[in-house]
């Protein structure tokens, strides 16, 4: 609360010889026995400057009420002042050890979640209470940033820390070096511990993290990634430049300061990535850990210069770990998910020959590992190939035929073989349609892509084969050596057999495959199409030669049931996968 004092109630400052022991650029107030900056008091004409402050207002409220004032047109030019009766407080900064502790602890205030919230960029704050909530977690990368800026919060008041700066220069030159050391140091870690608190950062270990449902577990790792943002962009460098400006000239113990204020905060944050990394490993949890991993990349250079010093060496080296150990474990967990796909055996059958569950799982998977594509590419080459791009393929390349190889299994479940056929044609056809955009090529490589569409083809070729042959047998005129057939002298009974079993054997196939599915409409017309292709054209000559003899007979609606375009109509029912009352074997 800002409090506006009269300069009246100030007193007179009388410069004094400066004390030996003293820093050269002090003054004494001989009334106060205040020590002042010469900057305080060389921008005043008078030599009577407390009459030239003009007003002074209160930076801060202390617990007894004693505060420090600060002239708002210098940075330096500090009172204490009693609010009760408006006078100087009569507390001398010639060194006294409570002094510097007093006002580091009355200015080492915790600093609040929405003090560090407002110096994010905006698009990484968390939304206000009126704005709502989408349940998205904010990801510099979902938003398509370039440059982020980030706003160092103020966590002492800049006008303190030049006093601090002396009253500790006093103390090093009075022989109180570790009393200044210890002091300093408790008082901020302790602080920086409180805020870290406060923003949510928690302890877990490693069994905790396998007790939490999926749900808790990536919330977790989302609220992770922004403390550890948060504490590397904002809080460390804050507590870096006040130790570097209250510490400034005592070097090996402001280095050393800075190291044992953050450790013990760093490695907590540090502890709930370890945990993750450590912990039993599931292929939904390889998401969250490559976004924990892609931070921590995001965070290296951070790293280098906020503990570059050598008392920080281990910090830094900590966080170098944990990002290789992320990166072991996201590999890990890729080669778990190959050998799971390999070895499922989900016992669901399929009875229309429709995609999997399996398959349209994998896939799903696979596109989500396509966002991440420049990380693992980064990930490969980091850590564990000199030829990323033949990693990554050759990993991906291990997921599809795991797959493959499952579905070839799970296919031997149909007592049919043209369902067989369709049923892998089904899926490998899903995963060519979902790897048919650019990326897609760019992350598994073309030649993965069209080695799949040749097994599309292959299984597609295998089904009519298996289903078709049978009937164009029926209606296929046959030369004169095999003496079924001999020109024009062919008999009637033969030729109403063969339309017979024809219509017999259409209609079975009608039955059946209508309630087959091809889902992808594309691929059903395709497949359709093959069909009427090969099937109308042998037809139609078959009809045409051979139809007027049956025609001319009774009863030709018995043998002649089907024109080509009842046939074409017909083809239109095949794979809509209605009416299943076929059952696959088990």
């Amino acid at each position: 609360m800002s409090n506006v004092l009269d300069k009246t109630n100030l007193h007179e400052l009388s410069i004094a010889p400066k004390i030996s022991t003293h820093d050269e650029k002090l003054y004494e107030c001989t009334k106060c026995g205040i020590f002042f900056h010469r900057d305080s008091v060389e921008s005043a004409t008078e030599i009577n400057p407390h009459e030239n402050l003009g007003e002074v207002r209160a930076v801060e409220d202390k617990p007894n009420n004693d505060s420090i004032k600060v002239d708002e047109r210098g940075t330096c030019n500090v009172h204490f002042i009693d609010e009760h009766h408006g006078k100087v407080d009569g507390i001398n900064t010639e060194y006294d050890a409570s002094k510097f502790k007093q006002i580091l602890e009355n200015y080492s205030k915790l600093t609040e979640p929405n003090q560090l919230f407002e110096c994010l960029p905006s698009n990484l704050r968390p939304p206000s209470d009126d704005e709502g909530s989408d349940g998205k977690s904010h990801d510099p990368q979902s938003n398509g940033l370039g440059k982020t800026d980030y706003t160092v919060p103020t966590i002492i008041p800049p006008t303190v820390l030049p006093v601090l700066h002396d009253l500790a220069q006093q103390m090093v030159k009075a022989g109180h070096q570790q009393e200044l050391f210890k002091t300093y140091r408790d008082i901020r870690r302790a602080v920086l511990a409180q805020s870290l608190e406060k923003l949510g950062v928690e302890r877990h270990s490693k069994y905790d993290v396998e007790r939490m449902n999926q749900d808790v577990f990536e919330a977790k790792i989302m609220n992770w990634i922004h403390y550890i943002r948060i504490s590397v962009k904002l809080l460390f460098p804050a507590e870096k430049e006040i130790c570097h400006q209250i510490l400034d000239g005592v070097e090996p113990f402001r280095d050393q300061s800075f190291a044992e204020i953050t450790t013990i905060s760093f490695g907590m944050l540090l502890s709930f990535g370890y945990a993750i990394a450590i912990s039993r490993r599931s292929p939904e949890k390889v998401f969250v850990i490559l976004d924990m991993y892609e931070i921590m990349i995001e965070l290296q250079p951070e790293f280098e210069l906020i503990f570059g010093s050598k008392p920080c060496t281990e910090m830094k080296e900590d966080a170098l770990n944990l990002t290789k150990l992320l990166a072991q474990t996201v590999k890990e967990t890729i080669a778990d998910f190959e050998v799971a796909i390999e070895m499922d055996a989900t016992e669901t059958v399929v009875m229309d020959g429709s995609v999997h569950a399996l398959t349209s799982y994998v896939a799903r998977y696979v596109k989500f590992l396509f966002d991440y594509e420049p990380t693992l590419r980064q990930l490969f080459q980091e850590f564990n190939s000199n030829d990323p791009d033949t990693k990554l393929k050759s990993v991906m390349t291990g997921i599809m035929r795991a797959l493959r190889n499952n579905l070839d299994g799970k296919s031997r479940q149909f007592e049919d073989a043209a369902l067989t056929q369709l049923f892998l044609m089904n899926n490998v056809y899903y995963i060519v349609r979902n790897f048919r955009r650019e990326e897609a090529k760019n992350f598994l490589g073309d030649d993965l892509v069209q080695t799949h569409r040749r097994i599309v083809q292959q299984h597609a070729k295998q089904y009519q084969t298996i289903s078709w042959n049978k009937i164009l047998q029926c209606i296929t005129v046959q030369s004169s050596k095999s003496g079924l057939i001999k020109n024009e002298s062919i008999k009637k009974t033969l030729v109403k057999e063969k339309f017979k079993t024809f219509n017999s054997q259409f209609e079975e196939l009608h039955q059946r495959q209508c309630q087959w599915s091809v889902s992808d409409v594309e691929l059903r017309e395709s497949l359709r199409l093959a069909i009427a292709e090969v099937l109308l054209p042998a037809y139609g000559s078959f009809l045409k030669r051979f139809g007027p003899m049956i025609e001319s007979g009774k009863n030709s609606q018995k043998y002649i049931r089907f024109t080509p375009e009842d046939l074409e109509r017909m083809l239109n029912d095949f794979f809509q996968g209605k009416n299943l009352d076929v059952s696959p074997k088990r």
